[in-house]
Parts: structure tokens; sequence; C-alpha cells
């Protein structure tokens, strides 16, 4: 961004100042020319032209003679400078504040380009409790700049975050967006309390909000700490990797003025399913029908209207479920014997014959009849509108630095009711009080509903989800009031969503205000001693109103829910900082921490039902309920912690570099034996590319090797007294006393339904990293490669107990994982020239995790025979857990394809018939008669195998970044995620769950075998699998690529804006998520396994 600068009358002034003021030297002396002719022939005069990174000029910027301070001038309006007197060949330095120092060899048409002092930021990496040079750092540390996804604009902080090698992030489809993020894996079975989260520190104290807390447009940048030796010094809180959040702060120069405005579009991109429409339905009722026809033929053939029952007699006949067309043309089968098949009323037409036979019934035949149809796709989905306006102000002197920033946000959903709005501000301030004495502020505000009330799309036969009415139905009455009943409230009410929201009202969000306050003084010999305090508020509101008028409701089960939650956290820590180089070799950095946190929360909840006289005061009214009715709880929690910290780092000629932490970290969850731990690392790096003998910078500039190892803790529980025995209600809540004189009371009760544990213990995370961070080609080529091994130890787990400890577990500490991969990052500028350049960013990640132990308990291993062999630790099949493999393997039965009709007789030893799914079976499991024969099909637990697992193996992404003529930018994003499976029992086709076929709705329009359509894909309608295996689930291969985004800028010509006072101006247009490749999955997104949107957004930025 180029530098605010004054007009040219007010630099003219400027200018006659820095004459009469500066050390300049713009005396006589100082310009005249020697007479001597020997001393004119050893000068010349050096001139040149300044332009900053848009190439406009720089007025007033210090041109001298390096090492001679009185030798020096500055440049003119234009950025024009004449320095007289300057030897051959002399090197001169360049200043301007706001820009890096440069430095340039003298010569008579010098053009230099400074760079804005802000790009150091590239150089400087956040490491927690201070900075480093990224030349210095010897852990695994990754770099993010919102800056460049700017026309992009990402919604969330997860949108900038996706794409990062080593850092998974997940895709939330919904109008607030986000997703879960994991680094390297998941390191432990435990996965309640957020256990696998990284830690995430936002200004230098830890952040425990809501990421949607954070606007992205206030970031200034992201590092990602992802070894041991980086995040050790989090220590209790960093076993899943460290992400730091470094907001903007203001730059030297006058304010800053900067307005954003973004609109989106949102629709649907792909959802599980689509569902049939009026004619599909009708084809489809009669494929579900017709295939309990299907059966051996006297001709030899297998198919429709074949079928017998016991007694011999057809099931049905030829072309029942067929239109008499149908009938006639497909069995020859002509209408009045068509109709001679049933019954039928003296008035009955074809259509209603046929209709019925199909299983239509009460309103929804009535709706056929009629050709009344409803697409409930339309009531259901929408094209949304995303609107995201952000304003900030920044400015900095010598003395002062501010930072203040407005956000608000207003997402709808592709999902009619999904709806989300923030209002999001930001105060960043730091002053300078003496030279030293720094004192600064951070305070962060958010006020968000969390109101979403969306249509549901549940896929189970009790969801409340009217994709499945029938098409044949009705959305309003005749009056022009809304439908409670789509379909027949006699046998089948369907679902309105719009009629039922006419009937419920909801408050929901949260008032959140995070601060920071700093302190830093700085002491004599480079000694720097800092405190900051975080405290944090947070406020949870929840009033809930279901009105009793509902029609044929209960009042009982409707009324008031309100509830209100409150968190008070805070932690501060001091830090002492010894920053010194001896000899400008040997840099030695010293830091020394205490810390000390307490979060604390209450909650209170109503439910009040069955609300007298009558609830027309909303959730404005809970006394008036019926207590036996009604119900109450409260919640709170309080926990405390703290740690000592020692970190020293040392660098001896940029060459080689080590450092060492250790840090004692104590927390109150875990047991009274053991409330604190001890997290050491160490971390070794060699820059060889700066050694004397290497002779190929010319090839590869940068070059440097990392070793490190560390232990890291977590303590991320989903309850705080878990290591406690505890009292609550009992079964029954209340039990018989008796009294004196032999009669009962009843009496409430508490009884301890946990089990102390006071030796429970920290879980703990060792990670050995070897990495590689290198440049070729004076960086025109730049990344970094990782290798990492991480071993996690005493995991957080519930241990099953005996029955008659009459608990039925107890949480401690058991079994290992280890998480293996590589990363791999590389950047790369392709092209540049004055019109066009080209920049490229690949990631590449790969990551196995193993579980090694669970419970300690073991099993003899037999053979064939039943001889014992030997013994291994058992696996946990009730969760899934195997040793030696992934945590989220797949063990099950395994679908080897669908019975065709050629394959009639051998599907029938099976109990099955053609169109079910084959299933492949372990012969050895099966039960054999004397003379060899298979007597009995068995399916158990030793027919199960693996089949892959959940979690992606590789991901990968790829960012391609075009300008041209420095006015357009262009840029296109992709990642995929490859090796992963998933399971689904889709293709079986069992629709008729809970009657919802006989009860006419709707259905997923799914691929199904029938004898016309022999797929090996789909399996019938309703099949069924073997006996012991009849609902088997079969196996898909979940990898993707995504077209992520794809994004087009133009910033208008300085020249063309500056005359109605705008600095910058830019608009900009992209697309999120243009499209995705699935190798295998076909029910959804194979991201989300569900509903995915396509945003288009058009935005402005502009700055004054």
């Amino acid at each position: 961004m180029k530098k605010p600068r004054l007009s040219k009358s007010s630099c003219r002034a400027l200018l006659l100042i820095a004459m009469a003021t500066t050390g300049l030297g713009f005396s006589a002396t100082a310009y005249a020319e020697s007479p001597a002719q020997s001393v004119q022939q050893q000068t010349q005069t050096a001139k040149g032209h300044v332009v900053d990174e848009n190439d406009e000029p720089v007025i007033g910027a210090t041109i001298r003679v390096k090492g001679n301070e009185k030798k020096a001038t500055i440049t003119d309006l234009d950025g024009n400078f004449v320095l007289q007197g300057v030897a051959p060949g002399a090197t001169l330095e360049v200043t301007y504040i706001g820009y890096k120092t440069q430095t340039f060899k003298a010569g008579p048409n010098s053009i230099i380009k400074l760079e804005s002092s802000s790009t150091q930021l590239n150089d400087l990496v956040v490491v927690g409790y201070g900075t480093m040079r990224k030349k210095d750092l010897t852990g695994s540390v990754t770099q993010i700049r919102p800056d460049k996804l700017a026309n992009e604009n990402p919604n969330t902080v997860q949108d900038i975050l996706r794409g990062t090698p080593g850092l998974n992030v997940g895709y939330d489809a919904s109008a607030k967006g986000g997703g879960s993020m994991q680094i390297r894996g998941q390191r432990s079975v435990y996965t309640d309390g957020n256990h696998n989260d990284p830690l995430i520190i936002l200004d230098g104290m830890a952040f425990y909000g809501e990421m949607s807390e954070i606007n992205p447009d206030d970031i200034g940048q992201i590092d990602v700490l992802k070894d041991a030796s980086a995040a050790a010094i989090y220590g209790a809180k960093a076993a899943n990797g460290v992400i730091i959040i470094t907001t903007k702060k203001g730059k030297i120069g006058k304010p800053t003025i900067n307005v954003s405005a973004n609109i989106g579009i949102n629709t649907k991109s792909d959802y599980i399913f689509d569902v049939y429409g009026p004619k599909g339905y009708m084809k489809y009722r009669e494929d579900w029908y017709k295939s309990s026809t299907y059966g051996m033929g006297d001709d030899g053939t297998y198919g429709a209207y074949k079928a017998k029952d016991g007694n011999g007699n057809l099931v049905a006949q030829p072309g029942y479920y067929d239109t008499p067309e149908n009938a006639q043309r497909l069995y020859g089968v002509d209408r009045n014997t068509w109709l001679g098949y049933t019954n039928n009323a003296a008035d009955a037409t074809d259509m209603s014959i046929y209709a019925q036979r199909l299983g239509l019934q009460g309103n929804v035949l009535n709706y056929y009849l009629a050709g009344q149809t409803v697409d409930w796709y339309d009531h259901t989905f929408r094209t949304g509108i995303n609107q995201d306006y952000n304003a900030s102000i920044s400015g900095a002197s010598e003395r002062m630095n501010y930072y203040m920033s407005f956000g608000y946000l207003k997402n709808q959903g592709a999902i009619r009711g999904d709806d989300y709005r923030a209002f999001r501000a930001n105060l960043k301030l730091n002053g300078k009080i003496t030279d030293w004495l720094e004192i600064g502020a951070n305070i962060n505000f958010q006020d968000r509903t969390d109101e979403s009330q969306p249509v549901s799309l549940g896929t189970n036969y009790w969801d409340s989800n009217q994709l499945r009415n029938s098409p044949y139905s009705i959305y309003r009455n005749e009056d022009g009031t809304l439908a409670q009943y789509p379909m027949d409230h006699s046998f089948y009410n369907g679902y309105n969503y719009d009629f039922e929201q006419q009937y419920i009202d909801l408050e929901k969000g949260y008032q959140v205000l995070n601060t920071i306050f700093n302190a830093k003084v700085k002491l004599p010999f480079n000694i720097t001693y800092s405190f900051n305090i975080s405290p944090r508020f947070q406020y949870f509101y929840d009033r809930y109103f279901m009105s009793a008028d509902l029609p044929n409701s209960d009042p009982k089960s409707r009324g008031v829910n309100r509830g209100w939650g409150k968190n008070f956290d805070w932690s501060l820590n001091n830090t002492i900082t010894w920053d010194y180089t001896f000899a400008k070799k040997h840099h030695v950095i010293l830091t020394l921490v205490q810390e000390a946190e307490e979060r604390r929360y209450w909650s209170d909840n109503i439910e009040a039902r069955n609300i007298l006289p009558t609830d027309a005061l909303g959730f404005h009214n809970t006394q008036n309920a019926t207590l036996l009715d009604s119900g109450f709880s409260t919640s709170d929690s309080h926990q405390t912690a703290d740690a000592l910290l020692a970190r020293l780092f040392y660098s001896y000629d940029d060459r080689y570099m080590i450092t060492a932490s250790v840090r004692r970290d104590g927390y109150c969850a875990f047991g009274t034996n053991n409330p604190y731990a001890t997290f050491p690392s160490v971390a070794l790096a060699w820059s060889f590319t700066n050694e004397k003998f290497w002779k190929w910078s010319n090839i590869m500039n940068t070059g440097k090797l990392r070793v490190s190892w560390g232990k890291n803790g977590n303590r991320s529980l989903s309850d705080p007294y878990v290591a406690l025995a505890n009292l609550g209600a009992g079964t029954g809540a209340t039990m018989g006393y008796i009294k004196p004189d032999g009669s009962t009371v009843d009496m409430k009760y508490l009884s301890v339904s946990r089990m102390a544990n006071p030796n429970l213990q920290w879980e703990k995370t060792e990670a050995y990293n070897v990495g590689l961070d290198f440049g070729f080609l004076n960086d025109r080529i730049t990344g970094s490669f990782d290798w990492y091994h991480m071993e996690t130890h005493n995991m957080i787990m519930n241990q099953r107990l005996p029955g008659f400890s009459g608990f039925g577990s107890i949480t401690t500490n058991l079994g290992q994982v280890n998480n293996d991969g590589f990363e791999l990052s590389i950047n790369t500028l392709n092209i540049q020239n004055k019109n066009f350049e080209w920049r490229t960013t690949f990631g590449l990640s790969y990551n196995k995790n193993t579980i090694k132990h669970l419970y300690g308990e073991y099993e003899n291993v037999l053979d064939k025979e039943g001889n014992v062999i030997g013994r291994r630790e058992s696996d946990d099949l009730t969760n899934g857990w195997f040793i030696g493999k992934s945590i989220g393997e797949i063990w099950d039965y395994k679908v080897i394809g669908i019975w065709q009709t050629d394959e009639y007789e051998e599907a029938a030893k099976y109990g099955q018939r053609p169109g079910d799914p084959k299933v492949w079976n372990n012969p050895d499991n099966d039960v054999y008669n004397p003379d060899g024969t298979v007597k009995e099909i068995v399916y158990n637990n030793d027919d199960k195998v693996f089949q892959g697992q959940t979690t992606p193996k590789v991901r990968w992404s790829m960012r391609n970044e075009f300008t041209l003529f420095k006015n357009i930018s262009i840029s296109f994003s992709m990642y995929s995620m490859l090796g992963h499976k998933s399971m689904s029992g889709w293709y079986l086709n069992g629709d008729n769950g809970g009657n919802m076929v006989v009860n006419n709705c709707n259905v997923w329009v799914k691929g199904y075998w029938t004898p016309e359509n022999p797929t090996n894909s789909y399996a019938r309608l309703e099949a069924v699998g073997p006996t012991g295996a009849s609902s088997p689930s079969k196996c898909y291969d979940r990898s993707f690529i995504r077209f992520d985004n794809l994004a087009f800028a133009y910033t208008f010509p300085k020249q063309w804006v500056k005359t109605i006072g705008v600095e910058n101006l830019k608009v900009y247009f992209n697309i999120r998520n243009l499209g995705t490749w699935a190798a295998d999955w076909e029910y959804g997104d194979p991201e989300t396994g569900g509903l995915a949107t396509r945003t288009y957004t058009f935005g402005l930025n502009v700055t004054l």
C-alpha cells in the first residue's frame, strides 16, 4: 500500500525546514569543489530517482554516503536527487520513514525502489512470548498472511487457514461457516472437550472464545506452531499444536481509513440426494411394489410378476402395478383384464385404480387425481444473501500506535431458516509513555446471534424433513392459510416448516468482551520486562417459546425455555527477556515466564410447561407454568492453572542455532497426586548456505536443517471435575423412607455417580521433527520439508469397570497413539516482468496415526485348531479401536457385488435373491456336514475385514496468483483430501423404514437394481443382506479434489482516484467452491457427507 504523503506546497515547506534544521551539510564548504584537479578526478556526481512499491516518487527521502553522515541530500518533489562529491563506487544509503533502509552503488542514473517496512513482518514470526526472525527459527512454523487472500473475502479464520500444510480445516456449509481444526492428525482416542483441537493464541494471550469472534479483516498474520519444540513453550495446552493470531496495528503516517463492502449470493451446490418429482415419484412406486413380484418364472427367466406364494399362485398378476397402457405394451394384458384384477367402484377411473394399486390414499390420492403438486425443494432451499461490511481507522506516530475497526456480518445460508448475524468491534492501542515504558490495550467486542433454525435435513424416518412430503400435497389451504398437514392427518401428517414456525419464537446469542492489557519496561543490559493480562467476559442467553396454540398439541410439552450462562476468564503472564549479541556473532535470547489463569462458568435453565391460563405472553412469562410439568437446572465450574517457563535461544554467526525450553504446568482438573507436570524441548538448526564452503549460492541461496524434540501436555477435558467423585440425583430421584410409625414418605436423595481418581494425570505427547528450509534462484523458489514422529502416552480414557463396583467406568490414563507424517510447502515466483507476475503456492502433507496400546488387557492368540500360539493386547470392538490400526479404521462386512439373475440359486443359499448384496464370507467360520458340504453359512465378527480409514492420509493444496499490468489480479486455489473411506447403506434402498413408502412419502433419488437394469453398484429396492449381516454397509472411497476459489480484482490507477481524495480503490469478484471431483462417493458432498454451498461475492475496498 502506498504511504501517505503531503501536498506539493506542504512538501516545499518541509524541504526548506529540513535544509535549515538537519545536519545534512548544505554549506558552501560541503558542496564546493576543490580547486585541485586531482581531487576532482576522484569524485563524481551521483544522480537517481527514488520510488515506492507502486512506482510513485518518494518525496523527502534521505540519501547519504554510508559511513559519512554529512555527505547527504534529500529527494525533491519528483523523487529525484543529486549528490555531488561522491567517490567512484561509493555505497549510498536511502532512508525514509515507513520504508526499509536500502543501500546501492553511486551512479549517474540510479533507480531505487523502496520496500515498505511493514513487509518486515514477513521476516518476523510470532513464536510465543515474543517474535523471532525467520532465519533464526529452529522449530516447524508456518506463517499465513491474510492480506494475500483479501480478494477472496474470507468470512472466517478457517477460510484463511484452509490449505495450510499440516493443518486440517473442516468445512461448515452453514450460514455461520467455520469448521474444525486439527494439526498433524488426531493425537488421542479421547475426543470430548475439544481434546484434539489446537491451542489458539490471540495477540500473545490464550484465547478461549469462538473463532467467529475474530474478524478476518482485523488479522495481520497467523503463525502455526506444529512441532513440539515450537509449541512446548505453551506446555500443558500445546499437545495439539498452536495457532497464533496477530491482529493489525497502525502504520506511521497520516491516519488511514479503510472501508470494505461485500455482497454475496449463497446457493446449494450439493446435497445428499434430490427427491422425485411427480412423474418420478409414481415410477418409483411402480418399481417398489413390483420388486416384491420378482421371481424365477416357469420359462427359466427371472423378472417381475413371476414370484409365487406358498400355494404356487402368482403374488401379483402381470401388469397389476403398471398403467393399462404399459400393461398392454410390456405384458400383453388388455385393459379389461387389467381392470378385472381388482373390484373397482363404478365411477373409478383408470388413473384412480392405478394410483390406489400403488398405495396412494386419502388426500394424497385426491391431490394426485387433481394434479395438485408442491415442489418441497423450493420451500427448503433458497438463494441466500451474505453481507459483510468492515471499516477501520489506523495510524501511528513515534509515540502512539492505534487501530480501530467495526464489522457487521449478516449471512443467509442455502437452507431456509439458517441465518447468522454478528457485530464485531476492535480497538488496539499502544503508547510509548517514556523511552523505557510502553503500555497497550486490545479490546474486542462481539454481539452475535445463534438463532438459526434451518429446515431439518435429517434423513431418518422420524426426522421432520419436509423434503419427504409427497409431491402430491399442499403447502397452503384453500383459504390461503399455511397447511399444518400437507399430506393427510388421518394416516400421515407430513411436515410444513413454515406452519410450525408460526408457533415458535427464539432469541439466542452471545455478547463477548475480550480484552488484553499490557505493559513493557525496558531495563538496563537489554533486559525487557512485560506484563500481560487478558480478562474475558461472555454472556449467553437462550429464550425459546413453543406456543400451545399449535393445533393438536399437548400443553404439557409446550411452553418456554429460558436460560443464561456467564463465563469470566482471566489469564496473566509476567515475562522477562534478555536479548543480547556478543562480538556481533553470538546472539542470545533468554525468556523467563510466569503464568496464572482462572476460568469460571455459571448457568441457569428453566423449562416452563403447561403455562396457564394462557401462554400469550410468550417467553416473558414462566411463573404461570405448571410445576409438575416443568423443570429447572443449574451448572457451574471453576478452573485454575499456573505455569513457569524458561527458554534459551543461542545463535552463532547466523549459522548454528539452538533453542531449549522447560515448562512446569499445574492444573486443578487432574488428580491430587498429579496436578503438575514438566514439559521440556530442544531444537537445533544449521544454516549451511551461510558456510564459507558453500559455493552454490547462485543456485541454492537458502538452506537450513532443523532437528527438534519435545514433550507437550493436553489438559482439554469435557469436565474439569472428572478426577473427583460427585453427587447427583439417583436413578429415580426420590426414595421411600420409613417413618417411626411404619408409614413411608417420598424423599429426594443424592448418590455418587462417578468414581474419583486421585492419580489422573496429564496426557503427554512426545514429538520428534526433522526439517529443511530451502530457497533457490535468489528465493524465486522457497519452501520447507518436515518429517515428524509423535507418541501420545497416558491418554485420557474411560476404562470400563465390573458391575460389582457400582460404577460403569472410571476416567484414567491408558494407551498410546502414534502419529507419523511429512509436510512439504513450496512457493515459487514463476514469471515476473513489468506487466505480468505469476506466483504459485503448493502444499502437501501426509499423516497416519496408529493405536499402539489401549487398556493393557491381553488375550490368547489361537491357531485354526484352537491351540494357544501367543498373546496380544485386546482390541476395543465397541468403539472400533484396534491395536496397530488407525483411530478411524473401518472394520466391517465387505460388500463385493450384487447378486444377478443368473446367480438365483447361489443367492438362495444365503437367504437372498437377485438384487441383494453379496457379502464376503469367511468359509472357516461356516458349519459343515460330515461329508464336507456346507450345513450353515454363518456371519459374525470373523467375517469382518479391515477396509481402510475414515481420515484422509494425504492432503494437498495449490494456489496460483497472477498480476497483470499491476492493476489486475487473478487467483485460483484448490485442495484435495485422499486416501480415506466411508461406509454407507444407502445403496440398499431401504426406503420404507417407518413405513415411509407405505405412507405415501417421497424418497431420495438413488440408483437401484431391477432385472432390466442389472447394475452391480446398487441393490434392489428394500434389499437385504445374508442372515447375520442383514444390513451390510458398503465401503466408498471419499477422496476428492475441490476447486475452492476463483477471484478477480481490479485496482483503479491512483491518478484516477486521487482527484476524489481516495488513496486506493479496488473492486473484486470471487466464487467459492466452484466444483468438486470425487473418486467414488455420490451421496452428497464428499467432504461434508451432505450439504455444500457455492458463494458468489462482489466486493469493494476503499482506502482514504
